[in-house]
């Protein structure tokens, strides 16, 4: 049995999107003769919790960890503990302490304000190796700080290296946001040109970065992000009896989009039917601006807001609810996103509507499983089209979904392509040692 070890900053109790991936891994490798070696941080600070995670974590697995000291520390000494940054905020107005802490937390702490987790890392896990044996290494970021930690471990020890991004690094939403001068730029271009390029293979969750990382290392493959569900669970759900539309996870204000509101309430002025029957639930933390919105709208009585639940929960709540929705950041890299839960959407087989370029990754995915539809950021029109189409049906009773071809989504399928390439890498590596 080939072993891996695993580098991740998220490990339960750690809640939120960030966990999923590798924890999903972890269950399922020993199925592929892998056997999963985690090393993580020995005193975390999430911004989100869920306990109920660490039942997916198989029995027996060997977690190392590594204590770290983080910013955010210093930052609570002086009641001023934001975790908001992690969990996907980033406050656009900001007391002039915050502009100044944003500043040097953008330009000080490079790649991230795990930066600090490095050395001691790689001093930890160079020790580690000299009395266990692993046939590769993983390293998944954000934080990209951890792909920093597999390039000093490959460098000391030769073994392959394997950097996966679930998010991108330069290309991310809210770079373009950050108060970064250029030296700081140059240097995070620097660094990460260093991983992907230093790294044996690079693994990505959409085509379009795929398209970017090939740009810097032809050895970059596409395993996407998926689903974990049980029929037994899905079987058992009733739908809503209002006509629900739920979006789950953060609602931050790059996904505050305008027409949303507008189309809700112009619908709502328009078919008193529709106001009497409609329900938008907002399951996860939500800006203030989008509550200012919701607002000046006047639907607040129509948005019901949910606050952080438990994973189980919210796979309930997405196989309940009439039709699911999909905010996608409005950002340059808008195209590229595929969040998380988009294959948990498709898995509840509940209509999907989603807010993102129609020619971008999230479109051609629900285009391909006949799941959604896909309306651009300005298209009103057609929103309000879909929104009352999808209505008329729940009124019929003929609201069903038509999603095809999602199996190859789930995360035992996934977890397949990764132990073949793992396999093949550490079969190279074997025929051609450094």
């Amino acid at each position: 049995m080939k072993k891996a070890l695993i580098i991740t900053y998220y490990w339960p109790p750690a809640g939120g999107s960030g966990v999923q991936r590798w924890l999903k891994f972890v269950k399922y490798l020993r199925n592929f003769d892998i056997e999963p070696v985690v090393f993580t941080v020995a005193n975390p600070s999430y911004a989100l919790e869920d306990n109920a995670l660490k039942n997916d974590i198989p029995k027996g697995i060997e977690v190392v960890k590594q204590a770290i000291w983080e910013p955010n520390q210093l930052l609570s000494f002086f009641g001023n503990n934001n975790k908001d940054v992690s969990a996907g905020f980033l406050n656009p107005n900001p007391s002039i302490f915050g502009k100044m802490m944003q500043y040097v937390r953008a330009n000080y702490f490079i790649p991230d304000a795990r930066k600090f987790w490095i050395k001691p890392s790689v001093a930890n896990l160079t020790n580690y190796l000299k009395t266990n044996h692993v046939d590769l290494i993983i390293s998944t970021g954000p934080p990209h700080s951890v792909h920093l930690i597999a390039k000093g471990l490959k460098e000391k020890c030769r073994l392959p290296w394997i950097a996966d991004f679930r998010d991108p690094w330069t290309a991310i939403d809210y770079f373009h946001q950050l108060p970064l001068t250029k030296r700081a730029k140059d240097r995070h271009f620097k660094l990460e040109k260093e991983v992907v390029q230093g790294a044996d293979a690079v693994l990505v969750v959409g085509k379009t970065m795929q398209d970017n990382y090939l740009k810097l290392s032809p050895n970059t493959h596409v395993i996407y992000n998926g689903f974990d569900t049980s029929s037994e669970i899905k079987e058992s759900m009733a739908l809503d009896t209002e006509f629900t539309m739920t979006h789950i996870g953060l609602m931050n204000n790059d996904r505050n989009h305008a027409i949303l509101w507008e189309a809700i309430s112009e619908l709502c002025c328009e078919n008193v039917e529709f106001k009497a029957d409609f329900k938008l639930k907002l399951i996860g933390k939500v800006a203030a601006e989008v509550l200012e919105s919701i607002h000046d709208f006047g639907v607040e009585d129509l948005v019901e807001m949910i606050n952080y639940v438990p994973h189980e929960r919210v796979l309930a709540y997405q196989q309940e609810s009439q039709v699911l929705l999909l905010s996608v950041n409005n950002v340059p890299s808008a195209k590229g996103i595929l969040t998380g839960k988009i294959f948990e959407y498709l898995n509840a087989n509940r209509p999907i509507v989603a807010l993102a370029p129609t020619d971008g990754d999230l479109a051609a995915i629900l285009s391909q499983s006949n799941a959604g539809v896909c309306i651009n950021f300005d298209d009103k029109s057609a929103l309000k089209t879909s929104l009352l189409d999808l209505y008329t049906s729940y009124k019929n009773g003929t609201l069903k979904s038509t999603t095809t071809n999602v199996d190859q989504f789930h995360r035992k399928s996934l977890t397949k392509t990764l132990s073949e390439l793992i396999c093949t890498l550490v079969q190279d590596n074997k025929k051609y040692p450094s």
